[in-house]
């Protein structure tokens, strides 16, 4: 395994998966619980290409990269540079080059960057909030990954429409509260949710995630799973979320 130097304020963190690490930067955007959930919800089949879309600093494709080695290849897509930057690194420093390429591009071009249908999955861990949140910086980078700035709902799924083929599964995380939005937008664009998956922080708490998988062309016939509980006490996670990590 390569290791790359790191510029400031960067730190390397452990992803428990076959000795892989991602680079970070605390201050500008670090990955969360929301992607190491996506990245255990979504299924890539042997010889399957995949495509992340808004990548960040690329954790859901090395995640999966992990996870599914029969995969047969990964795309990073980010469009800020300073994240394109420590996902091409990252990359590089856990040996996978020939396995995930990271580019720079708009999701809203996602379309016009790659042939249509020309992949097997989509996943996404969006930015979550609309226009009724307040911004206080547009312009940064934080903002950028958690609000709907650079791309909405709308552009994400749409996009993820023209990329997948018939048959193809889109993946992603959100907020519960949007979920009647998300199905209404995934129908628009032909694809149908399949298995629905709610995450609560405890057992006795209301839903902050919502897990979800569509597939394009699909019959409607929805499953909702099993809740998904986060901590069964303060600071202790549940056998489930540490199997998460230790797969």
């Amino acid at each position: 395994m390569k290791m790359n130097n790191l510029k400031e304020n960067e730190r390397y963190d452990e992803l428990n998966r076959k000795g892989y690490r991602i680079i970070q930067n605390p201050d500008t955007f670090c990955f969360g619980m929301d992607a190491v959930l996506l990245g255990g919800f979504a299924v890539a089949k042997e010889n399957e290409n995949v495509i992340d879309l808004g990548t960040g600093t690329g954790v859901i494709p090395i995640l999966m990269a992990a996870r599914y080695e029969k995969a047969s290849h990964f795309t990073a897509l980010e469009i800020q540079d300073i994240s394109v930057d420590m996902a091409t690194r990252s990359v590089e420093c856990n040996g996978l080059c020939d396995k995930i390429d990271v580019v720079k591009g708009d999701i809203k071009e996602a379309g016009n960057l790659f042939p249509k249908g020309s992949f097997d999955v989509v996943t996404s861990n969006p930015p979550y909030m609309n226009e009724n949140h307040g911004l206080t910086n547009p312009s940064d980078i934080k903002a950028i990954a958690r609000h709907e700035i650079l791309c909405t709902l709308e552009d994400v799924v749409r996009e993820a429409g023209k990329l997948l083929k018939v048959g193809g599964r889109f993946y992603m995380v959100h907020r519960p509260t949007r979920t009647v939005e998300i199905f209404e937008c995934l129908t628009r664009h032909h694809m149908e949710p399949k298995r629905v998956r709610y995450v609560h922080p405890y057992k006795d708490k209301e839903a902050n995630m919502v897990l979800i998988e569509a597939i394009k062309g699909a019959r409607p016939m929805l499953k909702v799973l099993p809740p998904l509980i986060i901590y069964e006490s303060a600071g202790k996670y549940t056998d489930e979320v540490v199997r998460l990590y230790e797969e």
